[in-house]
């Protein structure tokens, strides 16, 4: 009751004070407000929907539409197919999820227009970029340094003992990585290179700093966007770059379409099976020979097809014994050093002496080893005289000519300086003084003196005492007798390709191994093994050229050889038939063969061209009894035996037809040119009649005097020649422990790209293991077969190919086969089959196969056979791991950043980066210790 009361009495107490303060009207007013609020929030309810649609549609005639600028490059040819490629990515990568979640196309146009602006400024700063220097030194030097740092962790394997760790792929990554840090000092790609997790952070990181660089400022800040475009530039598209140019089975592949146009090499496919240590690779071509021989023999065929598929299964059958031999000689532990076995138990090949010491590979091997006997004073005697023979010839003539074209020239000057290199070459070695002095009888010595005080010196002054150098080199026992059983002899054949890998016998004929020389030196098998070819045995063929006679055709003379040609069938019939061929068609043929086999150049021997009365009759018989025996030594029996392969080119060259030939005109002159340095034995001789002064300078123990003279006789030659600088300029540089593009002079700028491209020959094959004299003389030899060929325009022809593989037509070309080749018809293409292992290794042999048959004989026959073969297949194994390839990859995209932002710290970030690497902070502590000591 109480509690009714009290709310009763505050409620009217509320009331009468109400209506006090506002009147007796405001009660009236109170509902009316009420009234109104309903009325309006009714009103408002029926409204809303379509008050909703009419604002959405005033937002949207507000905002306006994003506009594209179609235009990335400039170059209408290159945006076009760009464009497209950007239009297939969004498509086949955002937009096939991206509408599962929106209709709108805003976020699609944002994309798109971040990603051209991105663009935009990557090709601003492409243009203002000179990329000649980044594609002639900087790609070449990143490339030969990788492959310096890959030798040296050969060499330090194949100094260990142990054979399980010199074939350990993992000791060959350490060793390769411990190469790098002492090279780099501050940097080392190991980490990056062979742990994914931290070459995806580091690919980021990289990425991140492009996106800086390349974006707008709000694009970049805008976080969500940053890190969406990082990670799908580091994992979705530098990640699979990387894996797929760093797949070794994919680099084989490469290298075989590059060189697609070349054919395959029959003698260089079996040098391959010879050398290969990988039994993997040789049961893959044995399985594959299997396969192909088994489906030519379920051939259901009749006529002249048999004859053809009979050859080819010989041919395969002669191949699966090479493999089977070589399987069984790998798995038996029986391969052994070729070299060591050829120089205890070997029947080698002699080489006279006379064609050692005018042979620039041969020189060199007979050269170390008089240096090792204490005998070089009297080579180096011997090669100083023929050099001042050569010289004093040629000032000589010269003088002769300047007199009589009525020129005025001091002949007391020349024969001033003759005497002064004479006396010079006699004080090095023939006086009391000289130190070591050539041992020769003293009244020899003595006469020579008074004709140096009494006489004029001639080019003969020195002939007596050469002779008896000679002699004594060739007939003392320490010298020449003892080079022949000597390692560097055998090493010296295999050089020249005149030495034969021991073959293993079977079962059959005992378990030991024999050595076979052979001036041929090709293939690892005996006589019995090679009869096994595809030779018919049971057909005998016999040419000569029974007639000689000259012919006249519009205005051009020329010798025609008539050549009768004998086939003794296995029935024993004859089919004898005549043709006609001309000196250019046995030439061509010749080249056809030699290019094919390469082992029958140094046994085959075509006659010379020449120039000059070549139509004489008496040399015409010269040529007809030539061209015989060059006949008669390709049809030998042994040389069948030894060559099947080498039968369907002679028989096509012997046919009765119109002989088709496989040269042009330039290319027999260009043959005919380098001819001598393929199988003369005359090359130190005339580099010493072209250089006259290399000669002199290579030898440590010529007097100044004789360089001196030689400076002055050769001056005129040498500025014609010598217009390339010299290769290595900063000689205070240790070449193993720096980068190729440490031993360029900075101060000269002309003719980089080729002096670039020589180093690199230099890294690939090793010139630095030659001693130093034969080195200056075989780059000297080719740089003058470089200028010889093309003159002084081979560095404008390198810069102009760059020039033209960086124009718009060819970066156009790019994008487009990138775009072909991604989306085929405008459509992804899909993921490629998986390659087995059989299929890799395949792979792997015709790659090398291709690799060392496009080497051209005129580099085999200046630097070596066997160090071709040791170059070649040294840039082959480098590529076979996919770690190293990483490295590779990585040190490109390094350079090309560099050279690309070049106003930035790039260097500094990478070695912020690669310093993160633990052999980083070993090395640098094994540095403070010993600077500590």
């Amino acid at each position: 009751l109480f509690a009714s009361l009290s709310i009763w009495g505050w409620g009217g107490l509320g009331v009468v004070l109400f209506l006090i303060t506002f009147g007796p009207f405001a009660i009236f007013y109170l509902a009316f407000y009420i009234l109104c609020f309903i009325g309006g929030f009714c009103v408002l309810m029926t409204k809303s929907s379509t008050f909703i649609k009419k604002v959405l549609e005033e937002m949207k005639s507000e905002s306006k539409p994003i506009k594209i600028d179609r235009r990335l490059t400039g170059s209408s040819i290159i945006d076009e197919p760009l464009q497209q490629v950007i239009q297939f990515a969004l498509r086949d990568y955002i937009q096939y999820w991206y509408y599962t979640l929106s209709d709108d196309e805003t976020f699609l146009l944002e994309i798109r227009q971040t990603v051209q602006n991105a663009l935009v400024e990557f090709s601003t700063r492409s243009k203002e970029v000179d990329w000649q220097p980044y594609f002639t030194t900087r790609l070449v030097d990143d490339f030969a340094t990788h492959l310096r740092v890959f030798r040296k962790a050969q060499e330090r394997l194949n100094e260990r003992e142990d054979p399980k760790q010199r074939d350990a792929p993992e000791e060959l990554l350490d060793s390769f990585f411990e190469a790098e840090v002492e090279m780099e000092r501050k940097i080392c790609r190991d980490v990056v290179c062979m742990s994914r997790k931290d070459e995806e952070g580091f690919l980021r990181d990289l990425c991140e700093v492009l996106l800086y660089l390349l974006l707008p400022p709000g694009d970049f800040h805008n976080k969500n966007m940053r890190y969406l475009l990082k990670e799908v530039l580091a994992r979705g598209v530098l990640l699979p770059l990387i894996n797929q140019l760093s797949d070794p089975d994919y680099i084989n592949q490469f290298v075989i379409w590059m060189i697609r146009d070349s054919s395959c090499n029959y003698e260089a496919f079996l040098n391959i099976l010879k050398l290969t240590d990988k039994v993997a690779e040789l049961e893959a071509v044995k399985d594959k020979v299997l396969e192909e021989l088994q489906y030519l023999r379920s051939l259901d065929t009749g006529g002249d097809d048999i004859n053809f598929i009979k050859n080819q299964i010989n041919s395969l059958l002669f191949v699966k014994k090479i493999c089977e031999t070589r399987i069984q000689r790998l798995q038996s532990g029986k391969e052994v050093d070729t070299l060591k076995l050829a120089a205890n138990f070997g029947k080698l090949c002699v080489i006279p002496l006379e064609h050692i010491i005018a042979h620039n590979i041969a020189l060199q091997f007979f050269m170390d080893y008089m240096q090792h006997m204490g005998g070089q004073a009297i080579l180096f005697f011997w090669l100083t005289v023929e050099g001042y023979r050569v010289t004093a010839q040629q000032q000589l003539e010269v003088l002769q000519n300047s007199q009589r074209d009525g020129k005025i020239q001091s002949s007391q000057t020349t024969k001033g300086l003759l005497r002064s290199a004479a006396l010079g070459v006699y004080d090095q070695y023939l006086s009391e003084k000289a130190s070591p002095r050539v041992e020769v009888d003293e009244a020899s010595v003595t006469r020579l003196a008074q004709k140096l005080n009494k006489e004029d010196p001639t080019p003969e002054i020195f002939d007596e005492i050469q002779k008896k150098v000679y002699d004594m080199m060739l007939r003392d026992e320490r010298f020449y007798p003892s080079f022949k059983q000597h390692p560097l002899y055998v090493r010296m054949l295999a050089e020249l390709d005149m030495l034969k890998e021991p073959s293993y016998m079977g079962s059959d004929h005992g378990d030991g191994e024999s050595f076979n020389g052979s001036p041929t030196g090709s293939i690892n098998l005996s006589l019995d093994d090679l009869s096994s070819g595809s030779v018919d045995e049971s057909v005998q063929l016999h040419a000569f050229i029974s007639d000689t006679g000259v012919c006249n055709d519009h205005g051009k003379t020329y010798a025609l050889y008539t050549l009768t040609v004998i086939r003794k069938n296995s029935d024993g019939s004859e089919d004898i038939w005549k043709t006609y061929r001309r000196y250019s068609d046995f030439h061509d043929f010749h080249m056809r063969i030699t290019e094919q086999f390469e082992t029958l150049g140094p046994i085959l021997k075509l006659p010379g061209k020449k120039t000059f009365n070549n139509m004489d009759r008496e040399f015409l018989e010269k040529r007809k009894k030539d061209l015989n025996s060059y006949l008669q030594l390709l049809l030998n029996p042994e040389m069948v035996k030894a060559c099947p392969m080498l039968m369907p080119h002679v028989y096509d060259f012997l046919e009765n037809k119109a002989y088709s030939k496989g040269k042009g005109d330039f290319a027999r002159k260009m043959d005919t040119f380098v001819n001598p340095l393929r199988s003369s034995m005359r090359n130190v001789s005339n580099a010493v009649k072209s250089l006259p002064d290399s000669l002199a300078e290579g030898v440590s123990k010529v007097s100044a005097d004789m360089g001196r003279m030689s400076e002055k006789l050769g001056q005129d030659i040498k500025h014609s020649i010598f217009k390339v600088p010299p290769l290595i300029a900063k000689s205070d540089i240790d070449p193993e422990h720096c980068r190729i593009s440490a031993q360029l002079d900075d101060n000269v700028d002309d003719n980089i790209p080729l002096r670039v491209m020589l180093l690199l020959m230099d890294e690939v094959f090793d010139l630095k293991e030659r001693n130093q004299w034969l080195r200056r003389n075989i780059k000297n030899l080719l740089q003058q077969l470089i200028k010889a060929t093309s003159g002084d325009t081979i560095n404008r022809k390198i810069v102009d190919h760059v020039d033209y593989m960086t124009s718009p037509e060819q970066v156009s070309d790019y994008v487009k086969r990138f775009r072909d080749s991604y989306w085929p018809n405008g459509i992804l293409a899909e993921t490629p089959p998986h390659r087995d292992k059989s299929l890799r290794m395949r792979t792997r042999v015709a790659a090398k196969t291709t690799l060392l048959g496009i080497m051209p004989d005129e580099l085999k026959h200046i630097i070596g056979a066997e160090t071709t073969r040791k170059g070649i297949l040294r840039v082959f194994d480098m590529f076979q791991h996919q770690p190293l390839n990483r490295r590779l990859a990585c040190v490109f995209l390094e350079g090309y950043l560099e050279t690309l932002f070049p106003q930035y710290k790039f260097p500094e970030l990478f070695v912020k980066l690669h310093s993160r690497s633990p052999r980083v902070l070993r090395y640098s502590q094994k540095l403070r210790s010993l600077h500590k000591r």
